[in-house]
């Protein structure tokens, strides 16, 4: 059952719930208060820690009983009392204590391998059973404490709940220490998360403004593209023209997992402005296309689960079969990681060397050089240097190189060099072309950099189109220079992108975006 505490949607206090919500996130006061249990003063906290050792300990030996349900209870209650050390003390603890007995499972492979070279050299099957009960001996030599743990509260009420929250913490802690025993554990409550949430037991769910606002307020704290900046703009979200769907599982009532938001149009947009103000609607019998803007996933600890994929999947299953005009589904996307790609490297040539420091950089220096910018983009990025406009953006002309002159734009106080008509001429080929080479080239381990590219790329869509200007709100134009991406699945080839991308690292692509990796003639104006 959900719970709507915040009055029913009639009442008019469920708006001025939401509406303060949203004040207090934008004050930076919005915080977290799992369960709705508080932490305890660090003395506290330290004596439920000790206390929380010993119920581990119990809850293993007592395995599935009344008692250990009982216990598996408290462990929960208490954990959410501490505070983030102990928490954190907690979590190292299960990564290092209650692992597995590797005495054990040397002794039980030694035995299974005499069993196997017996049953070899006598070619007779007699030993078969034994070597069943020794498979089974070894499967569960090898699965951790901390595991049946975990089992054990996957079991009771709000058990999968917990495991998700704790697996937050258990990131926020390898983000300080990155140890292959805390790595170890992750995956373990990783699997033990993917098993819990099999695509059977996900319920999709369509947002609308008449749900509870307990469910709206979910949707308004953790929209983490494109943030709802008031009551307005979170009812055009979920009006019509719009879609609005999540994924809610029985075991977390009222928790939406993750949300995606979709606008009905007749074409593929390009500027998320556009999608947002929605000043001229496309009626929904003529719309043709289903861009997805906004996908927020709600719980960190669901982090590297393939929830996303899943659900595209099924939204667009859904929308043809209510609206079989769609015939085009595309993303329009943010480039999160372009401007932090390319401004170090930018950075490295807007640095005057000295005659005694020239020799020893002169590698570093000519590597960007050579693969940043081509040399007809700086000539021209020069000859716009020695223009007036330019010229206060540079300290002395006859110093900067290409790279220099180009930084200078791009972190140019409230980006207003970049959105300057005088200079689009110049810039722009140049950005586009560098962010194609970010988006299909910049590779780490055979995948793409950019997260939204890999998330997107592997689950089969391909890189349709850039956008210039495509998001010029201030966050748009600190992270990717103003640019946006559509990603599109085309749903007779999503299967072969995949298979691309996952097995020779091919990120597949559009024509246009393919001849964006030339560079084109410039203008200064």
């Amino acid at each position: 059952m959900l719970h709507t505490h915040l009055c029913v949607m009639g009442d008019p206090c469920w708006k001025m719930n939401i509406h303060n919500k949203m004040k207090q996130m934008k004050r930076g006061h919005a915080q977290s208060n799992q369960n709705g249990i508080g932490t305890l003063e660090s003395g506290s906290s330290t004596r439920i820690f000790d206390k929380l050792q010993a119920t581990i300990q119990n809850i293993i030996n007592a395995r599935a009983n009344a008692s250990s349900d009982i216990a598996v209870c408290q462990f929960s209650n208490d954990y959410y009392k501490l505070d983030q050390s102990n928490k954190h003390r907690i979590l190292t603890l299960l990564a290092t204590k209650y692992g597995v007995n590797r005495t054990n499972i040397q002794n039980l492979s030694q035995q299974y391998s005499d069993l196997c070279k017996a049953e070899k050299e006598t070619k007779e099957e007699k030993n078969t059973p034994a070597l069943y009960r020794t498979e089974h001996s070894l499967r569960s030599a090898l699965t951790p404490l901390s595991v049946q743990l975990f089992k054990q509260i996957n079991c009771q009420p709000g058990g999968l709940k917990f495991l998700v929250d704790m697996r937050a913490d258990l990131r926020m802690l390898i983000e300080d220490q990155n140890l292959p025993a805390f790595r170890y554990l992750d995956t373990c409550l990783k699997e033990i998360l993917e098993t819990a949430l099999s695509p059977a037991l996900l319920e999709l769910h369509l947002f609308t403004w008449e749900d509870p606002a307990a469910i709206l307020e979910k949707l308004v704290i953790f929209e983490a593209v494109h943030p709802i900046s008031n009551l307005y703009d979170l009812k055009r979200r979920l009006g019509s023209e719009r879609r609005c769907f999540g994924y809610f599982h029985p075991s977390l009532p009222g928790e939406p997992l993750i949300f995606i938001e979709v606008a009905l149009t007749r074409s593929i947009v390009g500027c998320i402005q556009d999608v947002l103000r929605n000043e001229s609607p496309t009626p929904e019998d003529e719309a043709t296309t289903a861009l997805f803007y906004s996908i927020s996933s709600t719980q960190p600890g669901l982090t590297g689960i393939s929830l996303g994929k899943l659900l595209i999947k099924r939204v667009v299953g859904v929308l043809q079969q209510e609206m079989p005009k769609i015939m085009t589904f595309a993303t329009l996307s943010p480039i999160p990681g372009f401007m932090s790609w390319l401004l170090p490297r930018l950075a490295s040539e807007s640095q005057s060397f000295s005659s005694s420091r020239m020799q020893q950089d002169s590698e570093r220096k000519s590597l960007f050089k050579e693969n940043l910018l081509h040399a007809q983009e700086a000539r021209s990025l020069l000859e716009s240097c020695r223009t007036s406009f330019l010229m206060g953006t540079c300290r002395t002309a006859e110093n900067q190189t290409a790279e220099n002159i180009m930084w200078n734009i791009l972190t140019f106080p409230r980006k207003e060099l970049i959105r300057s008509e005088s200079l689009q001429g110049v810039i722009k080929p140049i950005l586009l072309r560098l962010c194609a080479r970010y988006l299909l080239l910049e590779k780490r381990r055979g995948k793409a950099l950019d997260v939204v590219t890999n998330f997107h790329v592997q689950n089969g869509a391909l890189i349709e189109r850039l956008n210039w200007m495509g998001d010029f709100s201030e966050r748009g134009l600190n992270q990717s220079a103003g640019i946006t991406v559509n990603y599109c699945y085309r749903l007779d080839k999503i299967e072969e992108n995949i298979g691309n991308y996952l097995e020779k690292g091919i990120i597949s692509s559009s024509s246009m975006l393919k001849d964006l990796l030339e560079p084109k003639s410039m203008s200064p104006g």
